[in-house]
């Protein structure tokens, strides 16, 4: 049985660490309900802009301008993983790390042999996984969650598209976590690049659609793709940032919960141990009477 000093010690750190996942669990209370109304504004406009952008993919432009639906042979491809800067958020982190390794494993498992499987992180702990695991790594957008804006979003879209243009990858996967609500989050793994057109059933209804371009065709779509491909990785990213407050949270909730139910264990263990203690003194103490007595 431990002493009532090693209890008591561990008591106290107990209650320190409840007191500091508590905090993080307000904390992240606070960043989830602006993240979360970030991302709800922000996906009418987005799923409308990539509706409208898949059906001007179809578009009949000339080669050069033509370059984000070109489809070519997948020889290099490029994967974008979406993490966090910092842990304590659960199975957030590595559920994407599950969700690239399989992904590897499942499609581009003879190019990641060949070494042709890139890797561009978004947040700290995806660098700092793949890394380790001596993935090619591309990109510095390792904090971009400490001053998140579509600006610095857009900044990491325009390497991508560049990239691609430049025929440095055939083909770019985004993988990150879909926000659903505070205790549940979606891994997503979408195509990001080069742009999957209208699905056969809805071809039809896509063509019936009667654009009206102003000034000019070319300019428009050659203007607007490149600005919708900047939104969906400012979705993604939204996404992501609001999956990791709410994960983060639960994670916190959850210790918060589990340090209370240590605590009952420790000050009952605590409570007999020093009941322990008094008994042995007051048998030491009648004993030691008990042998005056018959000396």
């Amino acid at each position: 049985m431990p002493s009532l000093k090693e209890v008591k010690n561990r008591i106290q750190s107990v209650v320190s660490t409840q007191q500091i996942t508590k905090a993080m669990k307000m904390v992240a209370a606070a960043k989830l309900r602006k993240s979360q109304d970030r991302i709800i504004q922000m996906r009418p406009f987005a799923q409308k802009l990539n509706s409208i952008l898949r059906n001007l993919s179809s578009a009949q432009l000339s080669d050069g301008d033509n370059w984000y639906t070109q489809v070519r042979e997948e020889k290099k491809i490029l994967i974008v993983a979406v993490s966090s800067d910092r842990g304590l958020c659960g199975s957030f982190n590595s559920s994407v790390f599950k969700g690239v390794n399989r992904l590897i494993d499942e499609k581009y498992a003879d190019q990641f042999r060949k070494g042709n499987v890139t890797v561009l992180t978004i947040g700290k702990k995806a660098a700092d996984y793949f890394g380790k695991r001596k993935c090619t790594l591309v990109g510095d957008f390792t904090l971009m969650f400490s001053s998140l804006s579509f600006e610095s979003v857009s900044k990491a879209a325009e390497f991508i598209m560049e990239a691609f243009k430049a025929g440095q990858y055939d083909k770019v996967e985004l993988v990150y976590n879909e926000f659903k609500n505070v205790a549940t989050q979606i891994l997503r793994t979408e195509q990001y690049l080069p742009i999957v057109p209208p699905k056969a059933e809805n071809t039809s209804s896509a063509n019936q659609i009667d654009y009206i371009y102003q000034p000019n065709q070319e300019e428009i779509i050659t203007g607007l793709i490149p600005k919708s491909l900047k939104v969906q990785l400012y979705k993604a990213v939204l996404d992501s940032n609001a999956s990791e407050n709410g994960a983060r949270m639960t994670a916190m909730d959850k210790a918060t919960e589990n340090a209370g139910e240590l605590l009952k264990q420790l000050k009952l263990t605590y409570n007999r141990t020093r009941q322990a203690a008094i008994t042995k003194e007051i048998l030491e103490i009648v004993g030691g009477a008990e042998a005056l007595k018959n000396a």
